[in-house]
């Protein structure tokens, strides 16, 4: 199975990128951010006749989350159990399902961490407490029956080879203690970053802003990660970042992340 995982920043503005890059790949399963649009608005059409099922979460222009699956597409779960709100809403963060069949069976949650903002701002707050309402229910999850692994935009780089510069973001959001300690909060139970053996760093990132020409000048950050538990780590054949598909027009500011599984043994 090929999975992968892939802030898209607007699927209706990257559709056709989408379309082609999942052909062009093979994917067999897609854990995707900020889709950026309501059910009514996402492209179900155009993805199911490519051949996947699809599962989507999302409420307007902001944040959205989505599960798509050509291998199997069951148990899907909106959200999960804990999680803190908003500004009184709850918002378009997460998706889970179970995906492939039989004991190639795994169960997938994409998840889109609230950005932080600023160091010191209430949205900093709503971030670290969303991440350990969310280890609380993912402790249980790794405990269950199905390899079980988190994938997205943690909106964190948790060292700091993952920055194009310390200097740079010493006083900003994505580098905090806070942050960081929520982050590895997750390693610390047990889940395990996948990709990074398989894309070690410095300078291998997943996101560059558009501004400044940060792409060109090779400053970008490592936010984007699929963390599995022990057993959903035991299946990785290999993974990859891929950088060629930040590039060009039309492109979104982060790079698709995939990952190779391979049959239990």
């Amino acid at each position: 199975m090929r999975m992968a995982t892939w802030n898209v920043n607007s699927i209706r503005s990257r559709i056709d990128r989408l379309e082609s890059w999942l052909t062009r790949h093979e994917i067999d399963v897609l854990c995707l951010q900020e889709s950026k649009a309501r059910d009514d608005q996402f492209p179900f059409d155009r993805l199911t006749r490519l051949g996947y099922e699809v599962a989507h979460h999302g409420f307007n222009q902001w944040n959205g989350v989505a599960i798509l699956s050509r291998v199997g597409l069951r148990d899907v779960q909106v959200g999960f159990d804990g999680a803190p709100a908003w500004n009184d809403v709850t918002e378009a963060r997460a998706i889970g399902a179970t995906v492939g069949e039989g004991s190639r069976s795994v169960r997938l949650w994409s998840v889109y961490v609230p950005n932080g903002r600023q160091v010191e701002d209430p949205h900093m707050t709503y971030k670290v407490d969303w991440l350990g309402r969310l280890l609380d229910q993912a402790r249980g999850w790794a405990a269950g029956d199905l390899p079980v692994a988190l994938c997205g935009d943690w909106n964190i780089a948790p060292f700091d080879e993952d920055v194009w510069s310390m200097a740079f973001y010493e006083d900003k959001s994505h580098v905090s203690p806070r942050e960081r300690a929520a982050f590895h909060a997750f390693l610390d139970a047990g889940f395990v970053d996948v990709v990074r053996p398989h894309a070690p760093g410095p300078k291998v990132y997943t996101y560059w802003d558009y501004q400044q020409l940060r792409f060109q000048k090779g400053r970008g950050m490592r936010i984007d990660f699929v963390l599995g538990s022990p057993a959903f780590a035991a299946l990785v054949e290999g993974a990859a970042i891929d950088r060629e598909e930040r590039k060009g027009a039309g492109a979104s500011d982060h790079a698709p992340v995939v990952v190779q599984l391979g049959d239990p043994s």
